[in-house]
C-alpha cells in the first residue's frame, strides 16, 4: 500500500537510479495547440511529469511548453519528467533516426523516459528496438528506458537478450482491467507500472462501488480511481484539457482507501480494455 505521507512532489526510485514523480500528466489525443496549453498549465498547478509520444505528434509543442514554463518560472529543466515513445519498431538504424528525431522535436536536450509504445513488429523488430535504445541511452542522450503495452511474453524476450531491463512498463491499468499475471512479472524484474488509464476514459464513472467510495470520502470518481492507482504503486497518468480538472486530479494525497476497498475494487476486474491492448500480440 503507498504511504499516507506520499505528497504530489513524491517520486519514485527506478532500478536505475533515477527518479520519476508518482502522478504524471499525458497527452494523449491532443494536438499540438491543445498539447502546448494543456502541458503549459499542468506545469503551473504542479505536474512536473508530463508523457508525449511519437505518435502523438505533439513532442515539439510539449516540449516547448517546458522550456517556455521553465524560463518563466525560473524551473530548471532538470526538475521536470519528459517521456517519449517510439512510434514503430522498423529495425537498428530506423529506431536511432526515430530516437533522434524526437530529441529534435521536444528541444529539451535529452529524454528523461524512452518507451517502445507498443509489441508491434514481432520478435526480431522488438529485439533490435531495445538493442538500439540501449545503445542511445549509453551515450546519456535517453537517461531511462522502458516499453509500453507489452505483455509477459514480449518481456521475457528482453530479459533472455540479456541487456538492461526497462525500468517501467506503461500499460492500461484500473480497477476494470488488473492484468495480475503482467503486474506479476514487472514486480519480479523490479519493472515499474504506469497506468496509462488510470481514469477508464470515464466509462465507470458511475459503477456503484466507484460511487460509493466517492460518497465516502466526499472525494470525484476520478478521485478514486487515482488513489487506488497510487496504492496499488502504480504511477498513474490522467489527462485532461481543463485546468480545474488538473488541479482535482492533484487533490488524491489526503484520503487513504482501506486494504478491504483496494481489494475490493480489484474484483472488479472485467478485462476491459479502454483502448488498445495488443499484449497477446505475435
Amino acid at each position: 500500500m503507498i504511504q499516507p505521507q506520499l505528497t504530489f512532489s513524491s517520486k519514485v526510485k527506478l532500478r536505475d537510479g533515477n527518479q520519476i514523480p508518482i502522478l504524471g500528466f499525458g497527452t494523449y489525443e491532443m494536438n499540438g495547440k491543445e498539447a502546448y496549453e494543456a502541458v503549459t498549465w499542468a506545469l503551473e498547478v504542479g505536474y512536473r511529469h508530463i508523457d508525449s509520444a511519437e505518435w502523438y505528434e505533439n513532442e515539439k509543442e510539449t516540449g516547448q511548453a517546458i522550456l517556455d514554463f521553465c524560463k518563466a518560472s525560473g524551473t530548471s529543466r532538470f526538475d521536470v519528467f519528459f517521456t517519449t515513445k517510439l512510434k514503430l519498431n522498423n529495425g537498428y538504424n530506423a529506431v536511432r533516426k526515430a530516437i533522434k528525431k524526437s530529441l529534435h522535436e521536444c528541444g529539451l536536450g535529452y529524454i528523461d523516459l524512452y518507451l517502445i509504445h507498443g509489441p508491434i513488429g514481432g520478435p526480431q523488430a522488438r529485439r533490435e528496438s531495445w538493442r538500439a535504445i540501449c545503445d542511445a541511452q549509453k551515450e546519456g542522450i535517453l537517461k531511462s528506458i522502458g516499453i509500453s503495452t507489452f505483455g509477459v511474453r514480449h518481456m521475457q524476450e528482453i530479459v533472455d537478450l540479456g541487456l538492461p531491463l526497462p525500468v517501467i512498463n506503461q500499460i492500461d491499468l484500473h480497477p476494470f482491467m488488473v492484468r495480475k499475471d503482467v503486474v506479476q512479472f514487472c514486480r519480479s524484474h523490479e519493472i515499474e507500472l504506469e497506468a496509462w488509464a488510470p481514469l477508464v476514459r470515464a466509462l465507470r464513472f458511475t459503477h456503484p462501488s466507484i460511487v460509493s467510495l466517492a460518497r465516502k470520502y466526499q472525494k470525484e470518481p476520478a478521485q478514486i480511481l487515482l488513489r487506488y492507482s497510487l496504492q496499488k504503486g502504480y504511477i498513474p497518468l490522467p489527462k485532461s484539457s481543463s485546468k480545474q480538472r488538473m488541479i482535482s486530479n492533484t487533490q488524491v494525497f489526503d484520503f487513504e482507501l482501506s486494504e478491504d476497498e483496494v481489494s475490493c475494487l480489484d474484483d472488479l476486474d472485467e478485462g476491459l480494455v479502454t483502448d488498445w491492448d495488443p499484449t497477446d500480440c505475435p
